[in-house]
């Protein structure tokens, strides 16, 4: 009689990946019929996760964030690949069906806060507006959840900064309001384009906490697009690197940045002397000695 066969251990568990909540397949960006501006840029970005473009200015870095959010100045438009937001493709959205996903699913910063902010009206009012409409607030309820946003984004006496204009406060506030109008209808995906480029190192550098900070309690998946690699590497698990419309490289941002493979990202690594990209790179050598 044959000795009995030895039980086999069972197979640890595995929690498969989170599918990407926003996808970029193969995207090109030009004008029908022209040449592409943009070739041929894929990424995919997971709740929680954070992804860095960088690029000069010209690299096609925003036109590919544009793509993802579907607001291509014309007559620009998407000429191959396809943008997919929980696995749909947004080919197949209807205008109506787009806007609804502005704010609830994707939110943007851009760099200019003022430009998205009207002069006439405070700041608390245009933020009870978005409340209002993409959650279905009433006036009460979105004016008590405007002064919680503001004070989410770190904004002192949150209650008084919504009731002022934008012109009585400084780029930083502001920056900070317009991170708290993108928060209002809960994305799970923000995008932030040269969102401190503006600021002064100190405001930059605290709106990169925040950020950091809002993704950790939030789960919140950023998309950093920045021309300044440091701005990347204080905030990004991964990077992009953009050049002429062109991915030149693409990794790991402790990779790219001790290991650049391509000239361009070489010489952005090299001659780099802002805020935040010589700590960055000490920090990660010590942390591979120890």
């Amino acid at each position: 009689m044959s000795a009995p066969s030895p039980s086999l251990a069972p197979a640890p568990h595995r929690t498969p990946p989170a599918p990407p909540v926003l996808a970029l397949h193969d995207v090109r960006v030009g004008r029908p019929g022209g040449d592409d501006l943009v070739h041929g840029v894929s990424l995919a970005l997971a709740p929680g996760a954070t992804l860095g473009i960088v690029g000069e200015s010209g690299s096609g870095k925003t036109l590919t964030c544009r793509a993802a959010l579907g607001v291509l100045p014309p007559p620009l438009a998407l000429t191959g690949g396809r943008v997919e937001i929980d696995g749909a493709d947004t080919a197949r959205l209807t205008p109506r069906e787009w806007t609804a996903l502005r704010g609830s699913t994707l939110g943007a910063v851009f760099q200019d806060p003022a430009s998205y902010l009207n002069p006439s009206l405070t700041v608390g009012s245009q933020l009870t507006e978005v409340l209002r409409v993409k959650k279905g607030l009433g006036r009460r309820a979105a004016r008590e959840r405007a002064t919680e946003l503001l004070a989410q984004v770190h904004l002192r006496e949150p209650a008084r900064v919504r009731s002022q204009y934008p012109h009585e406060l400084s780029g930083g506030m502001l920056q900070r309001v317009l991170i708290a109008t993108a928060l209002a209808a809960g994305p799970r995906v923000l995008i932030a384009d040269e969102a401190t480029t503006a600021l002064d190192v100190t405001v930059q550098a605290e709106i990169l906490d925040l950020l950091a900070d809002l993704r950790e309690e939030t789960g919140l998946a950023l998309l950093v697009v920045s021309h300044d690699l440091a701005v990347v590497a204080q905030v990004c698990a991964e990077v992009l690197v953009m050049r002429d419309g062109d991915v030149v490289e693409q990794g790991p941002t402790a990779q790219v940045l001790h290991h650049p493979r391509h000239p361009y990202t070489r010489l952005l690594v090299e001659e780099h002397e802002q805020y935040g990209l010589d700590k960055f790179l000490s920090d990660e050598t010590t942390r591979e000695d120890a």
